[in-house]
């Protein structure tokens, strides 16, 4: 067999083993996109459901998968018992269901959110569980044994915590981005040891005379999961904040620019990229949608950037980057499709229902769950088209995963394997 065959077949097996995993909060790359084939089109109850299994608690955490094993995190209602589980990819058995932390006095959480929402980061033998400052833990996937965990990490979540962790080489990095303080903390992914850790810049004016925090806490919050780009052989962590969206070192926390928006506060999406630009939307309580230059220096405004757009912006979901268009929808149901050049809106259609979820894109399709427990598949082109509308019984707060030909998803109350049959 010459070496060209052998290449093939290597890189055959490379891609189909990507395929299978969803290691983070929005896939492989951060950016919601999967190259899965075959994926379903239409389900219901009773339809394509490969396996349903009952999750207990409360917690909008989206999935995770590596190999053969889900994970996710839930909580009980009063934010008390903070757990883990995993279930078999194939059977929906539950493998594992644990305890990680009692909570004796919890944080106040938004009827809105819950106590278990950051999604987990896994990789080969090791997953990683957050629940914010309460907690977070390093479980081996192989024996189910906790490695490590911290418990000093404080922050007043305010609201509850939202933000997940990513994996960075031997780093674990996490936002910490609540009422009272406001930072990013990079772990060693081995030990749970600090690395780094580097305070927001920004400057407040929301201080009294004596100290204290004027007004509400919301304005100094943000939910957001970084992202991290390659800027001239440096690791850049793309990361939202309340007042102002970051890049930082990735390898030592050191701030590299600051895109400065005072206005804005509990951002919750995750950027999405191309190799010009970084697209984000800053938060509430009026989002706007950036598109930004990757090079950049400095403390500057959104004047700087390419494009900016204040209509349909989502604050909660985050975007889809296909094909140099940006697909979104935003949180009341309104879809829109933008060329990711130029900012144009191309298309805006009503898809219908209230959205905290993220979509996902496979295939030619985007997968927008909404939370009635709805299902949009819509064709990602500059023709709008909705191809199917599935219903299962309870909502989605949390965003869907991929692996192979199959969607996982999380309502409030079940995870799901959906398959075409």
């Amino acid at each position: 067999m010459n070496r060209f065959v052998c290449l093939l077949l290597l890189l055959g097996v490379s891609s189909a083993f990507a395929n299978e995993n969803w290691p983070q909060f929005r896939g492989p790359r951060g950016d919601g996109e999967s190259s899965s084939r075959n994926l379903p089109v239409k389900w219901s109850e009773d339809s394509n459901v490969t396996w349903k299994t009952p999750i207990h608690g409360r917690g909008w955490c989206s999935p995770v998968i590596w190999g053969n094993q889900v994970w996710l995190t839930t909580a009980t209602p009063d934010g008390k018992e903070l757990s883990g589980i995993c279930v078999d990819k194939e059977s929906g058995k539950v493998l594992f269901d644990k305890k990680l932390f009692h909570v004796e006095e919890p944080q106040f959480a938004h009827k809105f959110n819950s106590y278990a929402s950051p999604s987990p980061v896994i990789e080969e033998g090791f997953v990683y569980l957050t629940f914010g400052s309460p907690g977070t833990a390093c479980i081996d996937t192989r024996t189910f044994e906790t490695v490590w965990t911290r418990r000093d990490l404080e922050c007043d979540h305010w609201r509850g915590s939202g933000s997940s962790p990513i994996l960075f080489k031997d780093l674990l990095i996490m936002h910490f981005d609540g009422a009272d303080v406001q930072y990013v903390v990079a772990l060693n992914k081995k030990t749970g040891k600090t690395v780094w850790k580097t305070k927001r810049s920004v400057e407040w004016d929301d201080i009294e005379p004596d100290g204290s925090i004027k007004g509400d806490g919301d304005l100094r919050k943000a939910y957001a999961t970084p992202q991290i780009i390659w800027v001239n052989k440096t690791p850049v962590l793309v990361s939202i904040a309340a007042k102002a969206t970051y890049g930082y070192d990735a390898g030592t926390g050191k701030e590299i620019w600051r895109v400065e928006e005072k206005t804005s506060h509990s951002g919750s999406t995750r950027p999405v990229v191309d190799k010009d630009r970084i697209y984000l939307s800053t938060g509430f309580p009026r989002g706007q949608l950036w598109a930004l230059p990757r090079d950049l220096k400095g403390t500057i405004t959104a004047e700087n950037a390419v494009w900016t757009e204040k209509r349909g912006v989502p604050k909660k979901p985050s975007m889809i980057l296909v094909g140099g268009t940006l697909y979104m929808v935003d949180d009341g149901g309104i879809g829109t499709c933008r060329d990711a050049a130029t900012g144009e809106e191309i298309w805006k259609e009503r898809i219908g229902g209230n959205f905290s979820a993220s979509p996902v894109y496979g295939e030619g399709r985007i997968y927008f769950c909404n939370e009635a427990g709805e299902t949009s598949v819509v064709e990602a082109s500059r023709e709008f088209k909705v191809l199917s509308v599935n219903k299962l019984e309870d909502g989605f707060m949390a965003s869907p995963a991929i692996s192979g030909s199959s969607l996982f998803l999380r309502s409030t109350t079940h995870l799901y394997r959906i398959d075409s049959k």
